[in-house]
């Protein structure tokens, strides 16, 4: 049957695990509600990151799950747990951005109809309509997650990626920067030096602690650090001994808090991660520092200013870089901070 149409009344949208990557599935959301004004809309996600879509008006629902953990009986239960909703949804239209077999399972157990997503994974038989990938290797991955909407009739779009954020929010991170001593009177500089996927994805430490020296001590810049829980220790050690107006808030946000801080940000500098996305979404200058990791895949998706080094080994998607690590240390302190002062001129 083909869906094109088809005028579904319940859809469910199996969105991303990552941080930025959901951001970056944010426009199949908006599109789904362009082409389908009148139909309920779940996206389903895990814990934490479904936060994201809290205040986002082109869905119904969050359908929020956490990930099942190792332990035997748990696992059962929460599988359980997930396809009982599943089935008490009573969707008509299942689209998987992901490209697991255990979210396919998940959605025919779960008895969802019209089951969509990419082949591969060896889960085709579960798929209503399994869908061929892209032959284009450097497509973006918003348009990599676009193009499963081809089939309900949905032509790739314009449509950016985008968070929704409340000026209750928005005021509460203000007086969250008051507290640490930033006055609004000076360029604040948000840093993102870590990354989830691994250290090859990560700018060294030294360098960025080089141009933040010099962002506050030669440029009267107000600087704030940004990461998770894990990366505490790594953004303690880039920050040490720097002025009053350098300051560590790794580990101290939740998601939307940490949005709500890089959406009060003139510039931000980080390395191919969720933060990124975050700020590219929010409309934040973004310079971005890349190595082992595509532009052209996972750059921000609206622009900013990519820096690489552009060295035969790169992309390589490796965690851990095996021998010198050269698509990052060829990047210069001065590169960066060129590049960080010329958006701040842009936009004052």
């Amino acid at each position: 049957m083909s869906l094109i149409d088809f005028e579904p009344k319940k859809i469910i949208v199996r969105m991303p695990n990552w941080i930025g990557d959901l951001v970056m599935a944010t426009p199949v959301l908006t599109d789904l509600r362009r082409k389908f004004p009148n139909a309920e809309i779940t996206a389903m996600c895990k814990k934490p990151i479904c936060e994201l879509l809290e205040k986002d008006p082109e869905i119904d629902e969050i359908f929020c799950f956490t990930k099942p953990q190792n332990r035997f009986f748990e696992k059962r239960i929460e599988k359980r747990n997930i396809i009982s909703k599943l089935r008490s949804g009573s969707y008509d239209l299942g689209i998987l951005l992901t490209n697991s077999f255990s979210s396919a399972w998940w959605f025919w157990q779960g008895q969802v109809k019209n089951r969509l997503g990419y082949d591969g994974n060896f889960r085709n038989f579960l798929l209503d309509y399994p869908i061929e990938k892209s032959k284009e290797t450097d497509e973006h991955q918003v348009e990599f997650y676009k193009r499963l909407l081809l089939p309900v009739g949905i032509k790739l779009s314009d449509t950016k990626p985008n968070l929704i954020l409340t000026d209750e929010e928005l005021n509460e991170s203000k007086e969250i920067l008051k507290q640490q001593g930033y006055n609004f009177d000076k360029p604040l500089i948000g840093v993102n030096p870590t990354a989830q996927y691994g250290s090859a994805k990560c700018w060294p430490k030294e360098k960025y602690r080089k141009v933040i020296k010099d962002l506050v001590e030669s440029r009267d810049c107000f600087v704030v650090c940004f990461g998770d829980e894990q990366s505490f220790e790594a953004v303690k050690e880039i920050v040490s001994f720097m002025p009053e107006n350098v300051i560590n808030l790794a580990g101290v946000t939740s998601l939307r808090e940490l949005a709500c801080l890089i959406k009060q940000c003139s510039v931000f500098l980080t390395n191919d991660s969720g933060p990124m996305h975050i700020a590219d979404a929010l409309g934040i200058p973004v310079v971005a520092i890349f190595g082992s990791t595509s532009s052209q895949k996972t750059g921000p998706y609206s622009g900013g200013t990519i820096i690489s080094a552009n060295v035969e080994c790169a992309p390589c998607y490796l965690r851990k870089c095996p021998i010198d690590f050269r698509c990052m240390r060829k990047i210069t302190e001065e590169q960066v901070l060129k590049a960080i002062l010329k958006q701040i001129d842009n936009n004052v």
